[in-house]
């Protein structure tokens, strides 16, 4: 089995963190998102990126195995904001490394609790976060990329 290494992806850019968002969200969502009706927002989500690395409160970080990026975290005081990992690598593991190493991170800046979006029909995710004990919040709100779908909130407890 390949070792999966994180390092920093504050310097490796936004155009990198927004391609792995996008292959996995092509693969992902594709249910919410139909791409013969709604075309991938590259220009956004790219823009999404620039803005989040370009604050300078996050800590990304990109995972690679055998030399190649297959997933990003962005993790600032307290919000997980964005986890993706490329479909090939969906339950290896790679998601909770970054998962883990993101909290991690937050815990070492003394944050005791943390919150996140997720897709409302993104199933998936939502397994993924329970599972790690992550609990909804009762907040929602509207995505802004048509269909506008709902976002579920959800908290844990560092």
């Amino acid at each position: 089995m390949a070792e999966t290494r994180l390092r920093d992806g504050v310097a490796s850019g936004a155009r990198l963190a927004a391609s792995i968002q996008e292959r996995a969200s092509v693969a992902g969502l594709a249910h919410i998102f139909p791409p013969e009706r709604y075309p991938y927002p590259r220009a956004e989500i790219l823009g999404r990126w620039e803005e989040l690395i370009g604050a300078g409160e996050h800590r990304v970080l990109i995972a690679e195995r055998n030399g190649e990026a297959v997933g990003v975290v962005a993790v600032r005081r307290g919000w997980l904001d964005g986890l993706y990992v490329v479909p090939e690598l969906w339950g290896t593991r790679v998601a909770s490394e970054l998962h883990d190493a993101g909290l991690d991170h937050l815990r070492s800046l003394g944050e005791r609790g943390c919150r996140l979006w997720v897709l409302e029909e993104n199933a998936r995710a939502r397994r993924f976060y329970e599972r790690r004990g992550w609990e909804l919040d009762g907040t929602t709100r509207v995505v802004p990329y048509p269909p506008q779908p709902l976002d579920v909130g959800y908290a844990i407890r560092l």
